[in-house]
């Protein structure tokens, strides 16, 4: 009682630092895609169930990253005529008036259908149409599944894709229209720029001039999954692993990882964006949405995240 009467003191004194939550929103989610638009949060998961459940995704939006409205089924395989199942990790952008959303649909192997779609919309709530009707990376090249796609604006306007599960990391260079990729600079089509130890969820960003790409490491089903990174000079590498980011804590959760990053340009503050499994859940599906400020040192390599139950938002 006496903690809960300081940190009202402390909020009121401070005025403007508000205490959040861990798990910001309710219910099995995971692979959350973190985005501001405007001056509002966005958070597009991948809603956790078992893969034949997995026919649609749902949005939630933040004016202060405190409360958060739930947008249901901003799209679904009603509208993706392709995708069967395992709808998974949305990776969303806008251009122009358009609002696009990348997804990975029906875990592909060798001669199934599937792979990396893209959708269309209108708002940041959809709904999102499939823009080609068929996918936009249906192959299995350099041992890379097609999911886990991010899509990253270049400071020349390029748009660059990173994607790849089994172990195996792929760049490719998007067409200016989302309708198809074309070759990059050195001619090429597909790129492996796979990092040491590097399983899943590929994330880049931009800071300070310099490439700073990240991704998952461990099982997901399991509890040492984990977000480590590196830094670069081009939006292809090479990538070196430089340290872990986000990891387990025997006080707090398991299986943290598949991550992005919100940067509020306003106030330059950065955000992880995450999902863990709770300490008393076993269940591989049992994941929720969490989020934590991430900072840096003076070198510009990003510190240690520490997970949280509460957390303050300034």
């Amino acid at each position: 009682m006496r903690y809960l009467l300081l940190c009202t003191v402390f909020t009121f004194i401070m005025g403007r630092v508000v205490a959040q939550h861990n798990p910001i929103i309710d219910g099995w989610y995971a692979d959350p895609e973190g985005i501001k638009y405007g001056k509002t949060y966005w958070i597009f998961p991948t809603y956790s169930d078992k893969y034949e459940k997995q026919v649609f995704m749902d949005a939630f939006s933040s004016a202060d990253l405190k409360t958060w409205k739930k947008h249901a089924r901003v799209i679904d395989t009603s509208s993706v005529k392709w995708a069967q199942k395992a709808m998974w990790a949305p990776a969303v952008l806008q251009k122009g008036k358009q609002y696009y959303l990348f997804f990975g649909a029906n875990d592909i192997h060798p001669g199934e259908v599937g792979g990396i779609g893209v959708a269309v919309a209108k708002k940041p709530e959809g709904p999102y149409k499939d823009l080609l009707g068929r996918p936009l990376i249906d192959t299995i090249v350099n041992g890379a599944q097609p999911i886990d796609q991010f899509v990253f604006r270049d400071k020349d306007g390029s748009y660059y894709m990173y994607y790849g599960g089994w172990g195996h990391c792929n760049i490719v260079k998007l067409k200016s229209d989302f309708t198809g990729i074309e070759p990059m600079p050195d001619g090429t089509l597909y790129k492996e720029i796979t990092p040491e130890n590097y399983v899943e969820g590929p994330y880049m960003f931009m800071r300070n001039g310099k490439y700073y790409f990240m991704w998952s490491e461990g099982g997901w089903t399991g509890p040492d999954y984990k977000v480590a990174y590196a830094i670069a000079d081009s939006p292809i590498g090479p990538f070196k692993r430089l340290a872990t980011v986000l990891q387990q804590d025997p006080a707090v959760a398991t299986g943290a990882g598949h991550h992005s990053v919100i940067h509020s340009v306003q106030d330059d503050k950065y955000y992880i964006v995450y999902h863990r499994r709770p300490l008393n859940e076993k269940g591989a599906n049992h994941r929720v949405v969490c989020i934590d400020e991430m900072n840096f040192d003076k070198e510009g390599h990003i510190l240690p995240v520490k997970m949280t139950f509460n957390w303050a938002a300034k």
